[in-house]
């Protein structure tokens, strides 16, 4: 079982998890990433190549199924304007055992992180607004999973 999705609406975490919840496993795993109010931000605003980011998200998660023995992935990410302390992705998987799970999440989450085509403007409670710049710190935790 695989979903992927890139939405506008605001993400629910409890039908995400349920999707995993019933396939028979023993751990599901999961990761939600929160807008947070970093030095002024009052909203993130982020952008997709609509048809690129589904193709980059599916690819991820395919790649995540073939090698792990997961039952099921769950990937759905916002885009448009998000207030802080929304949601604005949520990775999950569901396997046989905990460590197949939890290393499965983390491989999606980090290489999503430097995969996917989105970018990222941070709006400030000045009323400006920054690209954000890719950081190397993603960068290094992608390329773990690339050995």
């Amino acid at each position: 079982m695989k979903k992927v999705a890139i939405t506008a609406d605001p993400i629910r975490t409890s039908q995400a998890l349920d999707l995993l919840e019933h396939l028979g496993g023993g751990a599901l795993a999961s990761f939600t990433g929160i807008a947070r109010a970093d030095l002024g931000v009052v909203a993130l605003e982020l952008e997709h190549y609509p048809g690129m980011t589904e193709r980059n998200l599916d690819a991820l998660a395919d790649e995540a199924m073939a090698r792990w023995s997961l039952l099921g992935c769950v990937v759905i990410h916002r885009v448009g304007k998000i207030a802080v302390g929304e949601q604005v992705v949520i990775v999950a998987t569901a396997a046989g055992h905990r460590a197949e799970a939890l290393d499965a999440c983390a491989f999606l989450i980090d290489r999503l992180k430097t995969d996917a085509a989105f970018w990222k403007k941070e709006h400030l409670g000045d009323g400006s607004a920054l690209w954000v710049e890719a950081k190397g710190t993603d960068d290094a935790r992608a390329d773990k999973w690339r050995e």
